[in-house]
């Protein structure tokens, strides 16, 4: 009797994990469909994010497709940084861990810095780099003219 109780638990739980794996499998797999129209993408529990020449749109992934899109222009943009625990870093000395990770854009019309979250520092700083290279593109594009 014991045994079929524990073998009865042990099935559960595997039955259990196989369909988290396909939530999460699905939820992947939405986002890959998505990504598709973008030069750059990333994928984390947290948001998605696209950018396609200067526009960025991110959003919330679930098993259909990310929901609560936001999108922005860089020209739209007037700093780009990251954030760790609510406060800037500095992108040549990361902190190790952090609880709160965002990539923040503060745009030219608002004072509030909108933040798209990320689960690993060194993604959000690469992204932020990527970003700031990209704002600094399409500054210099509209003094040359």
């Amino acid at each position: 009797m014991a045994q079929g109780i524990f073998w009865s638990i042990l099935l559960i739980f595997f039955a259990v994990l196989a369909g988290l794996g396909w939530w999460e499998y699905r939820r992947i797999e939405a986002y890959r469909l998505w990504a598709t129209q973008f030069d750059h993408a990333k994928y984390d529990i947290y948001a998605v994010l696209g950018q396609k020449g200067q526009e960025l749109i991110w959003g919330k992934p679930t098993r259909r497709a990310p929901v609560d899109l936001q999108q922005i222009n860089l020209a739209q943009v007037e700093a780009i940084a990251l954030w760790v625990d609510d406060q800037p870093v500095n992108l040549d000395d990361l902190p190790a861990r952090g609880r709160r990770i965002a990539l923040a854009l503060q745009p030219t019309e608002k004072a509030a810095w909108i933040k798209i979250p990320f689960t690993e520092i060194p993604l959000a700083a690469k992204w932020t780099k990527h970003l700031q290279q990209s704002l600094e593109k399409n500054f210099s594009g509209e003094i040359a003219r």
